[in-house]
């Protein structure tokens, strides 16, 4: 066996793709910096039950583990820098106020989310705490589509549900774990004969309404029917009206392309808004996000948050590609004083400078310069010749 080959779903980043991938995080981090977000750099190993806590199994299930031999407890490696963010502002920050965080690293994750994803995504991602009320989900919502169109990627749009009709749908029903684990499977799938199956007697309009819910998707009219379709509850108002205000808010910087009431992406982590970016340019979802408010409370002090992430390797592929400045090529001369002081100033300003080692013939274009450095009547001058 080849020691060398890497395991499934691992893979190198090779040159020209790592410096596009490094300059999109650049980019990405710096606009979310001028929008107030902090970065912050978690571990990429913890305790599982700090990595882990209020998460939900589907998290654990893509986490690996291992003992610590230090303290003989389980340790884990991150699948997901959200929840280390969440951490951070409940325990380590410990604000009144609203904070928002940045952050970007790679995670690791026991199986693949699809076919040809890797299992090491390059994550980014930002997050907003401290705020219950929708103008945060606008705010982070807004930011996603500025950092989209930052990344260059064409026409963007998203696909908007709300995980808190579901539950509140259950809470009246009344259900025990088991009948909602079955409820939640079937709406997964969008099998309407099993939901009508397993609401057989519960109340009817909520029987109906559970039903209806995987039916409900399209445009901002969805809203309309949802209203008339679902039982008129205090907590189903309030997520059809931020769904409304969501729908009016970022017209001016997103097409959103449906609603989707039945979409339970996240249910177990998620607690309101949930919220997907596309592209025609790829087949995946480029961001996931949405709003956990349970999280916090996991960690022992309750905190409003929402937030998205992207993986930079996919953003990179789905952005069209931007061209490197062309390398320029200097001879090897290190006690050519003036040839230093050119180099030095070309460097200072951002070109890169790739000196020419004695021994070798590899061409211009195989050490990617387009350009080199030549004494022309006693000056040292780029040129394409």
């Amino acid at each position: 066996m080849r020691t060398w080959v890497l395991p499934e779903y691992i893979e190198d980043i090779l040159p020209a793709e790592a410096a596009r991938i490094e300059r999109l995080r650049r980019d990405l981090l710096d606009l979310f910096q001028v929008h107030g977000f902090e970065l912050v750099m978690p571990p990429m190993i913890e305790y599982v039950e700090s990595l882990l806590t209020g998460t939900g199994h589907d998290l654990d299930l893509q986490t690996f583990k291992l003992v610590d031999r230090l303290s003989g407890r389980m340790l884990g490696l991150r699948a997901d820098i959200a929840p280390q963010a969440a951490r951070i502002d409940a325990h380590l920050l410990n604000r009144k106020g609203v904070t928002r965080l940045c952050y970007a690293g790679s995670v690791l994750q026991t199986l693949p989310r699809g076919m040809n994803r890797t299992r090491e995504p390059l994550q980014i991602g930002a997050e907003l705490y401290g705020h219950a009320g929708i103008e945060g989900d606008v705010e982070v919502q807004r930011l996603l589509m500025k950092a989209l169109v930052t990344a260059g990627v064409r026409e963007p749009f998203l696909d908007i549900g709300h995980v808190g009709i579901f539950r509140s749908l259950v809470r009246r029903a009344g259900l025990d774990a088991e009948r909602e684990a079955a409820l939640f499977r079937a709406m997964q799938a969008k099998d309407v004969p099993a939901l009508k199956a397993l609401g057989s007697g519960l109340e009817p309009r909520n029987a109906a309404a559970l039903a209806a819910l995987p039916g409900l998707y399209g445009g901002p009219e969805v809203l309309k029917s949802a209203a008339r379709v679902l039982p008129d509850s205090a907590e189903i108002r309030a997520a059809l009206a931020g769904l409304r205000a969501l729908s009016s808010e970022l017209r001016d910087v997103a097409r959103i392309r449906c609603f989707d009431l039945g979409e339970l992406r996240g249910y177990h982590y998620h607690s309101g808004v949930v919220f997907a970016a596309y592209s025609g340019a790829a087949a995946n979802a480029l961001a996931l996000g949405g709003r956990y408010d349970e999280v916090g409370k996991a960690f022992g002090r309750a905190r409003p948050a929402t937030g998205f992430s992207m993986d930079l390797r996919e953003l990179a592929q789905a952005a069209p590609a931007r061209g490197a400045a062309a390398a320029v090529l200097a001879p090897y001369a290190p006690r050519d004083a003036a040839l230093q002081k050119s180099i030095s100033a070309l460097r200072s300003r951002g070109v890169v400078v790739v000196v020419d080692l004695p021994g070798h013939s590899a061409s211009r274009e195989e050490l990617g310069c387009e350009r080199r450095l030549a004494r022309r009547a006693g000056r040292w001058v780029i040129t394409r010749d």
